[in-house]
Formats: C-alpha cells, structure tokens, sequence
C-alpha cells in the first residue's frame, strides 16, 4: 500500500516562498505521474503542477514563473517551490501520484499573510 506523505507547508509573508514535500512510502513507479494540487475554502481542488515521468511537466496558468515542481526517483519524493507567494495562494495542498493507481496525501496547510 502506498501512502503519501506531505510536508513544509506553514504561514509565510506575501512575497516569501516555501518548499514542499511528498514522500511515497511504498513503491511507486518512475512511470507514475505525480503530481500538487490545492484547495482552498469555498472552492474545488484544482491542480497546481504535475510531473510526467520523462520529466515533462505542466503548470496552472496561475503559478506559471513562480512554482516549480521537481522529483526525486530515488528518494521517491516530489517537491513544490513555491516563491512569490500572494495571499490567493492560500490553502491546502495536496500529492498525488496516478497511473494505473492513483494516490493521494492528507494535505499541507500554506497561509499567505498580505
């Protein structure tokens, strides 16, 4: 069974920038595609940035030139840079790896201050 694990989200001023991390434990296949999505109150999930193994990747319009996802096959770890933060970046964040199975973390909080 995988599981993954989210971590580095905290409160930071508009304009800072954080690291966040998904650690799989379990096995999951440099051919899974992985993946940060968000939430925040009042809204639907929406993704954030994904990474294909290969090392293709996609961005929401929304992050283009401020986030940037990376992974680690070794370590089984995928991270998101954030930098540029504004408050509408607040909200949970979450991991998820798919392709066949799909998995998802239990979500990192990042609060954005103004």
């Amino acid at each position: 069974q995988v599981q993954l694990v989210e971590s580095g989200g905290g409160w930071v001023q508009a304009g800072g920038s954080l690291t966040l991390s998904c650690a799989a434990s379990g096995t999951i296949s440099r051919r899974n595609a992985m993946g940060w999505y968000r939430q925040a109150p009042g809204k639907q999930r929406e993704l954030v940035a994904a990474m294909w193994s290969g090392g293709y990747t996609n961005y929401a319009d929304f992050v283009k030139g401020r986030f940037t996802i990376s992974r680690d096959n070794a370590k089984n770890t995928v991270y998101l840079h954030l930098a540029g933060l504004k408050p509408e970046d607040t909200a949970v964040y979450y991991c998820r790896a798919w392709g066949p199975d799909e998995y998802w973390g239990r979500g990192t909080q990042v609060t954005v201050s103004s």
